[in-house]
């Protein structure tokens, strides 16, 4: 059971967790683009901000989780 709770909080899981969010931000952020009734200017760009923030918490996580050795 401490296996499967320590698998759901892995770091690998929350990339995998951001990196899905982010993939939907990014196509509501495309459908708002395309629709008749856009939205708001500032709904979007909250939006844009928040897969903002994500894109660096992904690179961060990702350097973390693969660290490049020194040359």
């Amino acid at each position: 059971m401490l296996d499967s709770s320590r698998d759901l909080h892995s770091p690998q899981r929350q990339l995998i967790e951001w990196q899905m969010e982010h993939a939907d931000l990014d196509a509501l952020i495309d459908q708002a683009a395309l629709a008749a009734q856009p939205l708001d200017e500032l709904r979007l760009r909250r939006l844009k901000k928040r897969r903002l923030a994500l894109r660096d918490q992904i690179a961060q996580l990702q350097v973390m989780l693969d660290p490049k050795e020194p040359a």
